[in-house]
């Protein structure tokens, strides 16, 4: 059974720029359960590092209340809220590595303090660099690594401490899509192996498709939309969401396609354009054959996008249809009978 390990309630934060207060968060309410790999996503100035870094106190709320396993951290004194961060580790996008020190020294930083021998400390970071596969790096320096390698040395220092959650601020925003891939794939082991609860704080939607299982999303620093990622992907409600879920499928191009006046979705008198969506077990029915025989039109496939999230069917096709006005309604009122959006983009 999960249980909550961040909640926030009714969260404000303001910056004062030149003598003027300017709200970064407003009124932020969420809750974050143990064992789960949360994103939040928004474009920049959304206000969502701002908002990781109250998680852990390096920003402190004007307003509200911040809850870590229970207790609010806003306004502990130094030394509690130094308890709590050893409990919370973080990476970042620019990893944050020492030069001067080797990838073994930059481990074992946090550790500095902390009363354990040296054979412990050993004995910690080589469980560390095992479990982030780079056994071999120990007395590398980051000079001599790779960006994806410098992010597992930045995650496995996150991890000396034993953390109870780790915050994830633009983690994979400097790294090429095979790296970032091998990155989220780590995090997933991380989190099935050690029950380690992950927030990712993004403006990628395909990380948040890739990782994650639920899902804010952050604009002007105020949630707008929430839910299970597929939720919010298969039926999003704000405009903002559906901007983002259009960068992570092929369907999102054909607007371009339609504005730039392409070929490929140039159409003749009485055709239509539509693009069908698909959720759950709608996508194992042979829709297209049915209505094209059923109904008499034609209907072309220009392109399609189904995809796997969350164990379900996600995505859907560009269909130019042809035929007789009447058939075509006919044709349209059957799909949606079928629990399948249609949305008509063009006529001719």
């Amino acid at each position: 059974m999960t249980s909550e390990i961040i909640r926030t309630e009714h969260v404000v934060k303001t910056f004062t720029v030149d003598k003027k207060a300017h709200s970064v968060l407003k009124d932020v309410n969420l809750s974050i359960e143990t064992g789960e790999i949360f994103g939040i996503i928004g474009y920049s100035g959304a206000g969502k590092s701002t908002l990781v870094r109250c998680f852990n106190g390096i920003e402190k709320a004007n307003e509200g209340s911040i809850f870590f396993e229970g207790q609010n951290i806003v306004g502990l004194k130094s030394r509690e809220l130094r308890a709590i961060r050893r409990k919370i580790g973080m990476i970042f996008q620019q990893f944050n590595l020492m030069p001067s020190r080797t990838v073994f020294g930059n481990i074992a930083l946090p550790l500095k303090h902390s009363g354990l021998s040296k054979q412990q400390i050993n004995k910690r970071i080589t469980e560390l660099l095992e479990l982030v596969d780079l056994p071999d790096k120990r007395d590398a320096y980051p000079s001599q690594l790779s960006g994806g390698q410098k992010q597992r040395v930045a995650i496995a220092r996150a991890l000396v401490n034993h953390p109870k959650i780790l915050l994830c601020d633009e983690a994979t925003s400097a790294l090429d899509p095979k790296t970032t891939k091998s990155i989220l794939y780590l995090l997933k082991k991380l989190n099935k192996e050690l029950g380690l609860t992950i927030v990712v704080i993004t403006h990628e939607m395909s990380v948040v498709k890739e990782i994650c299982q639920k899902v804010s999303v952050l604009d002007k620093g105020k949630i707008i939309e929430h839910g299970d990622v597929y939720s919010v992907f298969s039926n999003p409600q704000q405009e903002l969401t559906r901007s983002f879920i259009e960068t992570t499928s092929a369907l999102g191009s054909v607007k371009a396609l339609i504005e730039t006046q392409s070929p490929v979705v140039q159409l003749q008198p009485g055709q239509l354009l539509l693009k069908i969506s698909y959720t759950t077990s709608s996508v194992s029915e042979p829709l297209i054959s049915y209505i094209s025989r059923t109904f008499h039109v034609d209907a072309n496939i220009v392109f399609g996008d189904i995809q796997i999230l969350s164990g379900n069917p996600l995505g859907g096709l560009i269909v130019i249809l042809s035929g007789q006005k009447s058939a075509i309604d006919r044709a349209l009122e059957y799909v949606k009978q079928r629990h399948v959006a249609v949305e008509v983009l063009n006529h001719g």
